[in-house]
């Protein structure tokens, strides 16, 4: 009785005919042999699983065969295949860098080198996991593998390619092997159960080669579990439940529950899910995988992006018919928002129950409003009752407001008689192409530079209330007395407190003013502040129709440089030395 051997040793692909899922690369290396074009080092790179190793075993067993097939295949009838696949060809010899990584082993390796082969044409050494060597390793390396002798081929395989220094790889063949696609394991798998005469369902399959993520010795190693938990029999029943493996059944009844907007069916079954062992948060990304298998599966040209057999294909097809795009691109996007927020949030489960209740919400909003609210499935029938059918969803009317009528500004008598500077250059609309300042506060940018949302109209409060309005007459130097002590009031905000010494405001026409300030930034911050200056100046003055605008300088010769406090005191000194002994006296320091 011969020992038992696991499936991924006993069907190892040992033809370039049998290596599954790399059609294209063992194409190259049979046309390389056949027409005797052979590198003296090669690279195999591709993730775990995928052939590299059997693929350079298959590679080195050809090149010394004796008698090849016509198709390019060893004949497994001349003394090297019989000694290649009996294990004792030593033409042919395997190096594991990973337990192998120092100097002294590449040196011997580089010893063995020099030997020429007994039998065959070639010396192979297959150098596996070569990324593990040290760096002295590879430079002891590099030079025997850009110049071997004729008789000896490399072969070194990898799963990080980016962990091999440059000057080895300039010096190789580089081969990237693919990951398996599902259709490629399932059609394996099919192949093995039947030499095993083992009974698989194709859902289970797939199931299967889902699990092993593109790695075909994965999937292997998993049937073989599978087919000993079932018996010989693998059904889709007992790959799911052994493999603890969600069942699509479950997303299917979301499906529908989402459809007919039941938030409460979607609550029991997530329950179901978590009483069955299932990570929320595994949950949560498997729904978005569904619902992305889902759009792509709505239009028979991108029904090939689903890695499946044909028969899930057929399934995920029939249930996309019942969905729009637009309901699953707002599904996958809440899908996505909760991934993003399960690590940080403290209620996970509510995580995933607001999501799915906002998945229902979605798929209906309500045609009278702006908020995305919808028409959910109602949770107690007794409340619907008294509400007609035919007016069920309707949105309620909203409640009409009498908006009261703008109030007249102040009377024209009543303006003060000042003599302040009139400058038409700031007139509140300006003709196209006019030279001077440009207004910016009716379109800027909709976020300020703090971070918040910024108004794109600047509109002054109420100019005049209906009950009293006050309209002391001022001057200017009242003017300019009251703005400065708004920046005396709030000596904490530096940059604000700048541009208003710099940027006091001049008169346009009556009590409209302007503030020319230098630069976008300042016109944030005085916007975000108008508000609060205009009611201090309106307080401080005693009159209600003061209206002040902020603009930015259009041209670089109207911009301003603003002094901070410290130049500002040294333009002080400077005009009056006395100021520097008075405040050495009181040893005075700015804060």
């Amino acid at each position: 009785m011969q020992p038992y051997l696991v499936s991924a040793r006993k069907y190892r692909p040992a033809t370039f005919e049998s290596v599954v899922g790399q059609k294209a690369l063992t194409t190259t290396l049979k046309n390389a042999v056949a027409s005797g074009r052979l590198a003296h080092s090669y690279l195999f790179c591709g993730s775990r699983g995928v052939g590299k190793t059997s693929c350079a075993r298959i590679f080195a067993k050809t090149i010394n065969c004796e008698h090849r097939t016509p198709d390019g295949e060893a004949c497994n009838e001349c003394e090297s295949c019989k000694a290649f696949n009996s294990g004792s060809s030593l033409n042919i010899i395997e190096l594991d860098a990973a337990s192998n990584n120092g100097v002294d082993d590449i040196r011997a390796l580089v010893d063995q080198v020099q030997v020429p082969p007994s039998m065959g044409k070639y010396r192979v050494f297959i150098v596996d996991e070569v990324h593990m060597l040290s760096p002295a390793a590879f430079n002891a390396f590099l030079k025997t593998l850009e110049e071997p002798p004729s008789y000896v081929v490399f072969i070194l395989a990898t799963t990080e390619k980016h962990k091999i220094i440059p000057t080895i790889l300039s010096r190789c063949q580089i081969y990237d092997f693919h990951r398996i696609t599902i259709p490629d394991m399932i059609a394996h798998l099919g192949y093995v159960a039947k030499q095993e005469g083992i009974t698989a369902e194709e859902a289970a399959l797939n199931v299967i080669a889902k699990k092993a993520d593109g790695a075909m010795r994965d999937a292997l190693s998993i049937f073989d579990q599978v087919a000993a938990s079932s018996a010989g029999n693998i059904t889709y029943k007992a790959a799911i439940e052994n493999l603890n493996v969600l069942d699509y059944e479950y997303y299917n009844r979301l499906l529908d529950a989402f459809l007919a907007g039941d938030v409460l069916a979607t609550w029991v079954i997530y329950k179901e899910i978590r009483d069955a062992g299932f990570d929320s948060h595994f949950f949560i990304n498997g729904l978005a995988a569904y619902f992305r298998d889902l759009m792509v599966a709505r239009d028979p040209s991108t029904l090939s992006l689903i890695e499946a057999g044909d028969e899930a294909k057929a399934s995920m097809a029939a249930a996309a018919a019942k969905c729009t795009p637009g309901f699953l691109y707002r599904a996958m996007n809440l899908c996505n928002e909760a991934d993003l927020n399960y690590r940080t949030t403290s209620g996970k489960q509510f995580l995933i129950e607001l999501t799915l209740a906002k998945i229902c919400q979605s798929l209906s909003p309500s045609p009278n409003s702006s908020d995305g609210e919808g028409r959910l499935k109602p949770i107690d029938a007794a409340n619907t009752k008294a509400v007609p059918e035919g007016k069920r969803h309707e949105a309620p009317q909203k409640q009409q407001v009498p908006q009261q009528a703008p109030q007249p500004s102040a009377p024209a008598q009543q303006q003060p008689a000042y003599s302040a500077p009139q400058r038409p250059a700031f007139a509140s609309s300006p003709k196209p192409g006019a030279s001077g300042a440009r207004s910016t506060t009716l379109k800027t940018p909709n976020f300020s530079l703090r971070g918040g949302v910024r108004k794109t109209e600047q509109s002054a409060p109420d100019t005049a209330q209906a009950s009293a309005a006050r309209s002391n007459p001022f001057t200017t130097q009242e003017f300019e007395e009251a703005w400065m002590q708004y920046t005396a009031a709030h000596p904490k905000e530096h940059i604000l407190v700048n541009a208003m010494r710099s940027s006091v405001p001049q008169s346009t026409d009556n009590f409209n003013f302007v503030s020319e300030v230098t630069n976008i930034m300042q016109l944030d911050l005085m916007n975000e502040a108008m508000p609060q200056i205009t009611k201090w100046m309106r307080d401080k003055l005693q009159n209600d129709s003061v209206v002040i605008t902020a603009t930015v300088a259009e041209t670089p010769n109207e911009a301003r440089y603003t002094l901070n406090d410290r130049e500002l005191l040294a333009k002080i000194i400077e005009e009056k030395p006395i100021i520097a002994t008075f405040i050495d006296k009181l040893k005075l320091v700015l804060s």
